[in-house]
């Protein structure tokens, strides 16, 4: 039988195996003996130690209450020590902040000021603090500069520097600044306002430059989301004097995660275009959009921020157009326009002193005042799940051109010959409104061109006004300084109206006009001022309105408990509704915004929320407890202005106190280095940044 290779390597394969396999199912055989011991391998090269170095830091970027720094490395060069370069590993160890007590009410005191010596000047404005140097920021519109003020004993708050941007383009001033664990960002308006600003970047420690990046026009105030990964800049954007330059109002986010990196490619901008097309719809919303000419997106004005505890949402108020502007963070977009309302001062409770000639507090409720809200400062805080807003209810007119003679024409022509090209004033007397005789009296004085342009007059409807004397064609006592003829209302808005929005036309004797007659009178069934004379909580899901103080303000300026002076010991009834840059000035500001609420910061003391709301005119602190949205409680009054009666504060400037109240900032107990919590007030007119203890009572 005959075998080829391949077959026979196979059986030769398959006996191997079977041999093996036979060779398994026997008995272990016994070990072999040890070897003999190998030759010593030579010495491994020497390692390096493994160092660790600690360091105690305080309050930084990193550790909100302080903490320890853990640094870890070889040490390559073998001196026995942990240099820079060999640092491979970083990590914190934080230090937990102490429980603080929930107080049951809270009171202010003051504990001491820096004074610029510049009255009138906006020598101070706003103001914020840096808990790891203990300094505060102090924006100087005076200078267009940043005060550097050493808070540390805060009795007596002392000027250490100054942060200049003259760098940055010639006649360049600061307009905001905002500081987030060691890193300052500053708001920078450019000479020309309509150009575009920037925002520069600096650190607490030693003042040092980081970088500056371009944004929108006119940068009127910033802030930090929570989270420390963005800031948010609102650009005004408002027009030149004359308004024929009038600059998009917008948003810039700037991703300042990476303070190393901080450029133009990491400013992105929030713009209103979308809305351009949307502006029927937002009128009838009840936002204003009014400016002569003017795009939507060139009239909407951001004027300050708030931001929401998750970082994700943020809110811009567009004072003038008396809305807010809803902004998603992450995508860099606006994502509504929400109209704030309006308020009924005919309501009960919602009363105002509306005249300044009286010689008498007289705060009534009057039937066709409506108030505009009209916010200036906002904040955002948090009760279980539900974000709200607070508004200072300042109120603001547009006014451009108020110098310019030609917008007003000249006097004694009739029609008028103002130039509507020259400028833009929305506000106007009562009394000039509606007198019989008509606009043209004005002229040259005070009129303002657009509202000539639109009527040769304007009357009251006398449905409304009957109770001041309206009759048609008519105003009666109306117009008399002591009822409602000194009041600065928007004549924009308020008067009847066709279906596409043209004035209705009355006759000057407040008929209308027959088949083949004109008329040539506006009449108004509301007459609008500026500001709500209030603060109010808003609900951020649907933007309603939780709750509103109503006349609260001015009836406490009015009671016989309300006491001025750093030693609380002059009556507030004696100098209502005052002025801050004169004294012996009763009832000054009643026929325009009142005690002019503008400023506030608020802040958390153990598991309560706490508002503090700046009183522009008036000047003082008002402290409510917000912890309950719908239900705010009153805490306290401090106004630290200590002389009301010389009629120019300038002259006794420094025991005049602190007059004009505009930027607030609140400092935590485990920030303060009395250990208490503090508030830090710019006040704009006086020129001091006043400190106050809080109280725990």
């Amino acid at each position: 039988m005959r075998f080829n290779k391949t077959r026979l390597a196979q059986l030769i394969c398959f006996s191997s195996m079977a041999l093996i396999m036979a060779g398994c199912s026997g008995d272990d055989g016994e070990n072999g003996s040890d070897g003999a011991t190998g030759l010593a391998g030579s010495d491994g090269a020497t390692g390096f130690n493994t160092l660790i170095r600690t360091t105690h830091i305080g309050l930084d970027r990193d550790c909100d209450v302080g903490g320890v720094k853990l640094e870890t490395g070889l040490d390559s060069n073998r001196n026995d020590q942990l240099d820079d370069s060999e640092v491979s590993q970083t990590s914190l160890l934080c230090n937990a902040a102490a429980a603080e007590s929930t107080p049951n009410r809270i009171k202010l005191a003051f504990a001491g000021r820096y004074e610029s010596n510049a009255f009138g000047q906006s020598a101070a404005e706003i103001v914020t603090f840096d808990p790891a140097t203990q300094r505060s920021f102090v924006v100087n519109a005076q200078l267009g500069e940043l005060d550097v003020l050493a808070i540390d004993n805060p009795i007596a708050p002392i000027k250490i520097g100054s942060i200049s941007v003259a760098d940055i383009a010639a006649g360049a001033k600061v307009n905001s600044v905002a500081i987030y664990k060691g890193l300052i960002a500053v708001a920078i308006e450019a000479a020309n306002k309509t150009d575009n600003g920037f925002v520069a970047f600096y650190r607490a420690e030693d003042l040092s430059k980081l970088a500056q990046v371009q944004v929108g026009a006119l940068p009127d105030m910033l802030t930090f989301t929570p989270n420390g990964q963005f800031l948010l800049v609102a650009n005004e954007g408002e027009p030149s004097d004359d308004y024929q330059v009038d600059p998009e109002g917008s948003i810039s986010i700037i991703s300042v995660s990476d303070l190393n990196n901080i450029t133009q490619t990491q400013v992105r901008t929030a713009g209103f275009n979308a809305f351009n097309t949307a502006k029927a719809e937002l009128l009838t919303a009840g936002v204003r959009v009014y400016g002569p000419n003017a795009s939507v997106a060139q009239d909407l004005e951001p004027e300050y921020l708030a931001v929401a505890p998750d970082s994700k949402t943020a809110w811009a108020v567009l004072q003038e157009n008396n809305a807010v502007a809803v902004i998603d963070i992450e995508s860099a977009s606006i994502s509504a326009i929400l109209p704030l309302g309006f308020k009924d001062h005919g309501a009960s409770g919602q009363g105002l002193d509306l005249s300044d000639t009286e010689d008498s507090i007289n705060i009534a409720q009057w039937p066709g005042i409506t108030g505009m809200y009209q916010p200036d400062a906002m904040a955002a805080y948090q009760v279980g799940n539900t974000t709200y807003l607070i508004t200072a209810n300042e109120g603001d007119a547009r006014a451009w051109g108020e110098n310019n003679a030609a917008y007003f024409g000249t006097s004694g022509n009739t029609p008028c010959n103002g130039d509507t090209n020259e400028g833009f004033i929305e506000e106007f007397r009562v009394k000039h409104l509606v007198h019989r005789n008509g606009f043209d009296r004005r002229c040259g004085d005070d009129l303002p061109a657009h509202l000539r342009e639109l009527a040769a007059g304007a009357l009251l409807n006398p449905s409304v006004f009957a109770y001041c004397g309206a009759a048609l064609g008519e105003p009666g006592n109306c117009r008399e300084d002591d009822l409602l003829g000194r009041v600065n209302v928007s004549w924009t808005m308020g008067y009847q109206t066709h279906a596409d929005g043209s004035p209705l036309l009355y006759k000057a004797d407040g008929t209308l006009p027959a088949l083949g007659e004109t008329g040539d009178r506006l009449m108004y069934d509301k007459l609008y001022t500026y500001g709500a004379r209030s603060f109010a909580i808003w609900d951020t899901t649907d933007m309603s309105l939780k709750y509103d103080s109503g006349d609260f303000l001015e009836q406490l300026l009015a009671s016989d408990d309300c006491m001025l002076g750093s030693n609380r010991d002059i009556p507030c009834k004696d100098w209502f509704n005052s002025n801050h840059e004169e004294g012996d000035a009763f009832d000054n500001r009643s026929d325009n915004k009142g005690p002019e609420p503008e400023g506030l910061a608020v802040g958390k003391i153990g598991n309560k929320h706490y508002a503090f709301i700046g009183l522009e005119r008036m000047g003082g602190i008002v402290v409510f407890d917000i912890s309950n949205p719908a239900a705010p409680v009153f805490q306290d009054y401090l106004n630290s202005r200590d002389f009301w009666d010389e009629a120019d504060p300038s002259l006794n400037l420094s025991n005049s106190g602190d007059l004009g109240p505009e930027g607030l900032f609140f400092v935590p107990a485990k920030h303060s280095p009395s250990g208490q919590p503090m508030l830090l007030v710019g006040n704009e007119v006086s020129g001091t940044t006043s400190v106050y203890h809080i109280q725990l009572q």
